[in-house]
């Protein structure tokens, strides 16, 4: 219900009242009564467990949302971030395909345990032969289908193959390592850039 305003004809009858009356007690009062405070806004409070509510001051910087949790980086993103070792012209030609690759080793297919040995023996082999560029075909691997709380890579000797090469005794022999071209197998190949012997 709203109250309607009061005309000025009796706001001055009230002041005449005002005027006119005598205090019960004089002395309690001396000052008049302050008005009353205006009634405080509701203030929402934010959904959550109170210590989860974090404090926020003007001029604070805000807090980024945390990232997603994902496995790590693809391989092959991992291995473009890889500090260049090679000449940088031919490392350009190579990552365009312009370079034709000297040997090729294919482990499609193949199981951990027999792909190991035969990547060892290709690559010292091609290198004790003078070649400087091959090519190791993994294939990109099949999608698992098996459900759980832990995802699996895919595509084990994608994978493994970095990690071999990068490793005693072919560590020797590597110069660069780098996700070949799609004309020669893109994410599904490597070239291996050998030392000179």
């Amino acid at each position: 219900m709203s109250r309607r305003k009061l005309t000025p004809d009796e706001i001055d009858l009230w002041h005449k009242v005002v005027e006119t009356t005598e205090r019960l007690s004089p002395g309690l009062h001396s000052s008049p009564p302050a008005l009353p405070l205006p009634k405080p806004k509701p203030v929402k409070t934010p959904q959550g467990r109170p210590e989860q509510i974090e404090a926020f001051e003007i001029g604070a910087r805000h807090k980024p949302k945390p990232t997603k949790h994902d496995l790590r980086p693809a391989i092959t993103e991992r291995m473009r971030a890889l500090p260049l070792q090679m000449d940088r012209k031919t490392f350009s030609k190579m990552t365009r395909g312009k370079v034709k690759p000297e040997g090729k080793l294919d482990l499609h297919g193949m199981r951990v345990e027999s792909a190991h040995p035969a990547l060892v023996q290709f690559i010292l082999k091609a290198q004790a032969s003078g070649k400087r560029l091959v090519l190791v075909i993994t294939g990109k691997g099949k999608d698992r289908d098996e459900p759980g709380p832990i995802p699996t890579p895919r595509g084990v000797l994608r994978h493994h193959v970095p990690q071999w090469l990068a490793l005693p005794p072919l560590a020797q022999a590597v110069l660069q390592v780098t996700p070949a071209h799609v004309s020669h197998g893109g994410d599904g190949a490597y070239y291996v850039y050998l030392r000179r012997s």
